[in-house]
């Protein structure tokens, strides 16, 4: 299929509006590629809830864990330069990560959250880096690793980290910068620069009503010693909305969650997966690690979302059994979402990448119909 700007933005501009008039959206921005260039780029709304400052081409926004898939292609890229397979386990790599029934775990199954690893039983704080890899190093799996798979909503960054500090030998932050950010000069960071904080949204904690499904899970994870409140609270710190609005949190690198940056960056960085991994003349992924990035390696009923999910090598992907598609219609889709409504994927077929950011959280952890509606009518469009 083959996107046409002008028709594209006769369906998608109309949409777009009515998340502001009819959804309650604050602040938004939505980026569309095909292959390798912009289609279209919209953006409305506000930074802030006063409405003193409009959101502009420039704005930048706190994307959640959309940044999973950002420090899973890092990782992917370290694997791919040091030659080493998915098969190999973490703890050639990372020695002490062995401790506590550790020691068989692959790459593989890490990446596809499938290591059993989603929660800690030590309590440690979020911000303190070395305390939580420690945490991880001792932690016993809360499952047979490999024999089922369970989103590790924060864990997952910290295992991402110390994996790239082993084997790159810098944090994940810095390897985003030097070999994607930088060479194609894309507007996102994982650890906000102190100069930057001038053009960042205001982030808003979701407002009051009912509650999205599944429900069982929504219930859990206000509900102590369920295994989705000690995922999303584990390590500990950083749960009230307002605090990630603070520069000095802005300013930590966390991989799990701290991810800031624009739509257009977000949607830039999944043209590149779309396209055989080339943009501006540089090639950054092998056929070999774009295969890995679509391959499901885990399906089936979440243990913490409690409902089908998937992951390729730590993309997300549409569940076999899903009951609505989020990242396109086609099986080799990949992308990841983040709390509240932000969302990313890319078509590899089609050479297609769709970002969506925004300021004003919704309740539901994964992608709602103000992103998935504009999914729908890029495929309507064709």
């Amino acid at each position: 299929m083959q996107l046409e700007s002008s028709q594209l933005l006769q369906h998608l501009k109309p949409l777009f509006q009515e998340n502001f008039e009819r959804f309650g959206e604050l602040g938004a921005a939505v980026s569309v590629w095909q292959n390798g260039k912009p289609i279209i780029d919209l953006y409305g709304g506000f930074r802030d809830a006063r409405r003193e400052n409009p959101w502009t081409s420039d704005t930048l926004v706190l994307v959640w864990s959309a940044t999973k898939g950002i420090g899973s292609a890092c990782v992917l890229h370290v694997l791919q330069e040091h030659s080493i397979n998915l098969e190999r386990r973490a703890a050639e790599f990372w020695p002490e990560f062995a401790q506590s029934r550790k020691n068989e775990i692959t790459l593989a199954q890490l990446l596809s959250h499938q290591a059993g690893l989603c929660a800690l039983d030590q309590r440690v704080d979020v911000l303190d880096y070395d305390a939580v890899i420690r945490a991880l190093e001792e932690q016993k799996p809360l499952w047979p690793p490999g024999t089922a798979h369970g989103y590790h909503a924060r864990t997952f960054g910290f295992l991402l980290d110390e994996l790239v500090r082993r084997i790159a030998g810098k944090p994940l932050s810095e390897y985003w910068q030097e070999n994607f950010a930088r060479p194609l000069n894309l507007d996102f960071w994982i650890g906000l620069p102190k100069k930057q904080n001038s053009r960042v949204a205001t982030m808003y904690a979701a407002k009051a009503g009912k509650p999205p499904e599944p429900k069982q899970f929504y219930a859990d994870l206000v509900r102590p010693g369920t295994l989705a409140r000690k995922t999303f609270t584990s390590p500990y710190g950083l749960n009230a909305i307002s605090k990630m609005n603070d520069p000095l949190v802005r300013a930590q690198p966390i991989v799990s969650f701290g991810g800031i940056g624009s739509a257009s960056a977000l949607a830039k960085f999944y043209s590149m997966l779309a396209n055989g991994g080339k943009a501006d003349g540089q090639t950054f992924f092998s056929g070999e690690t774009l295969e890995r990035t679509k391959t499901t390696l885990s399906d089936g009923v979440d243990r913490v979302f409690q409902m089908p999910t998937a992951f390729s090598a730590g993309f997300m992907k549409d569940a076999r059994e899903t009951t609505r598609r989020i990242f396109g219609p086609l099986r080799t889709c990949f992308g990841h979402p983040g709390a509240g409504g932000s969302h990313a994927f890319v078509d590899p077929e089609n050479k297609i990448a769709f970002a969506y950011v925004m300021n004003q959280m919704e309740q539901s952890l994964l992608p709602n119909e103000k992103s998935l509606r504009l999914i729908d009518a890029i495929y309507r469009c064709a």
